[in-house]
């Protein structure tokens, strides 16, 4: 099969290069799964994960990206809860070998079927932004109705799923990013946004939930922004600035069938709307890794090209 692969962390987006591997070998209560869209995240090269297996053995050559929407191909020894053909969607393993290939082998857990009118695009742009969205504002944050959320960087793939899910709950919400930004994120439904180049961040005032994805300066200084008892929230870095009379959390997103569903039920609503960028086909996933890209939505890797009698049978 044909996949990306990468062998040398220092080499950046670089190193990464279309590759023939073996096929997958199918575990106990693993799925292979024939990709047909994939999901990836700039940062991961340089995750020990992308290098070393649990034990922190090499690993390399490795398969980056571990967002994905496909059809099971194959079940592993005392795999339940998947039929082989049916579509499926979620987000691999960080130690194993991701999803920018035309097969890959993922634990059952970790994969939730896909509904016949979702597209694979648009559900491999779900995985880790729909599920970092919501376990930072209410797993983490607890945000509830009536309460007041910061989200930063409200246009891209995780804030903008972020924004609709604080809305829909009844939040308050206070958008921020670039002046480019705002349109689309008063679009989805934010009460207020703010100009990171040119507003001051302190005007958002105090909030119960500050959502963070930036890091650096923008996380430290939102610590200020959480009142008493509130959160402020993370991803992009354990935070150095604490919030005078509340909590703040780092953390790393976790791969949940159950709220995949739920997630995927939104979109089929029309509640929730994944913002997606460029697509591009397996073969150019080296130019889309580059720094820069990926400003106006999630890139995805389409795996397997249009065809209007493969449409008919995913």
């Amino acid at each position: 099969m044909q996949a990306i692969t990468v062998r040398d962390p220092d080499a950046g987006a670089e190193g990464l290069a279309l590759t023939d591997l073996p096929h997958p070998h199918v575990a106990e209560n693993d799925v292979i799964v024939r990709v047909h869209a994939a999901g990836f995240t700039r940062g991961e090269l340089t995750w020990p994960g992308t290098w070393t297996d649990r034990a922190g053995r090499d690993r390399t050559p490795s398969v980056p990206g571990h967002e994905l929407s496909g059809v099971v191909e194959e079940l592993g020894y005392g795999t339940t809860g998947l039929t082989v053909g049916q579509r499926v969607f979620g987000l691999a393993d960080w130690s194993r070998n991701g999803a920018l290939a035309e097969y890959t082998a993922v634990e059952a857990r970790n994969l939730a079927p896909l509904p016949a009118d979702v597209d694979h695009v648009v559900a491999a742009a779900l995985p880790i932004s729909g599920l970092t969205a919501w376990q930072g504002l209410f797993d983490h944050g607890g945000l509830t109705a009536g309460r007041t959320v910061v989200i930063h960087g409200s246009a891209g793939s995780v804030g903008s799923i972020a924004v609709q899910l604080a809305r829909e709950a009844g939040a308050r919400v206070i958008a921020t990013g670039r002046s480019a930004d705002r349109d689309t994120a008063l679009g989805l439904g934010a009460d207020i946004f703010l100009d990171l180049e040119s507003d001051r961040l302190e005007d958002a005032g105090e909030a119960d939930v500050v959502f963070d994805v930036i890091g650096g300066e923008i996380l430290d200084r939102s610590a200020a922004l959480v009142r008493a008892g509130g959160t402020l929230v993370t991803v992009a870095e354990p935070p150095t600035v604490r919030p005078e009379n509340g909590r703040a959390v780092f953390f790393v997103v976790e791969s949940d069938r159950g709220r995949l569903t739920d997630l995927v039920r939104r979109v089929r609503d029309g509640r929730l709307r994944p913002t997606v960028g460029e697509v591009r086909p397996l073969a150019e996933t080296p130019a889309a890794f580059a720094p820069g890209r990926g400003r106006h939505g999630k890139t995805i890797i389409r795996v397997v090209p249009d065809s209007p009698s493969r449409a008919g049978r995913q």
